[in-house]
């Protein structure tokens, strides 16, 4: 292979691992009944005078205001929020529309490329970036698994400048139906996205390569 289709190859799996990551944190953040399940597990109801219906639809408005770059207002009926507090939604927003840009650019490159290794049967190529993918999830649930707290702060200080994600109950209430715990599923959820993201490319290489043994 020449250095040409080198290049064009690794840039394929770069485009590859991109499209993987984003499309499995947009599944996450979307995934609705996730947090249905967290009000019910663990009994956000006692911490807010809502119904769960109010309490769905405004963790509704709030998504739609994550999701959406014509929302430019942030505006919950049933919560009140401090300037820092708003701040920081704001910045999950930029996290958010970013994330999108990622998978709106890769996702076209990345099945230019999948289509690619089929017809020219190099699903092969993917075994070790793949394994590689694999391992990654299971390293940072281990440390995630051995300490949460620790894992949750050091996620805040890469992603966000500030501390206003520190929330006070008092002038921020919505941190009170927003529990590390429904996070920590939201990670775990995530990890397992990712790991079938990378065992599926994984499973046909491997398949490719006993193919081209018995021929």
């Amino acid at each position: 292979m020449n250095k040409k289709w080198q290049w064009l190859e690794r840039l394929g799996m770069m485009a590859f691992f991109l499209t993987a990551i984003s499309l499995a944190i947009t599944l996450t953040i979307n995934f609705l009944p996730l947090y249905s399940w967290s009000v019910d597990q663990f009994d956000l109801l006692n911490y807010t005078t809502l119904s769960k219906k109010e309490l769905l639809e405004n963790y509704h408005l709030l998504l739609n205001f994550l999701n959406n770059p014509w929302n430019q207002t942030l505006a919950l009926p049933d919560f009140p929020m401090s300037e820092a507090g708003a701040g920081h939604f704001y910045d999950v927003k930029k996290l958010f529309l970013l994330n999108y840009t990622v998978l709106a650019v890769t996702i076209i490159p990345t099945g230019i490329f999948l289509g690619y290794l089929q017809k020219n049967r190099r699903f092969w190529r993917m075994l070790l970036p793949t394994q590689i993918g694999m391992l990654a999830p299971v390293v940072f649930g281990f440390f995630m698994f051995v300490g949460f707290d620790a894992f949750f702060i050091k996620f805040h200080e890469l992603f966000f400048s500030n501390d206003d994600w520190l929330f006070n109950p008092a002038t921020d209430p919505i941190i009170n139906v927003l529990p590390e715990q429904f996070f920590m599923y939201c990670f775990i959820l995530f990890f397992i996205l990712i790991e079938i993201f990378f065992l599926v490319p994984f499973l046909l290489g491997r398949r490719e390569l006993k193919r081209s043994s018995h021929n």
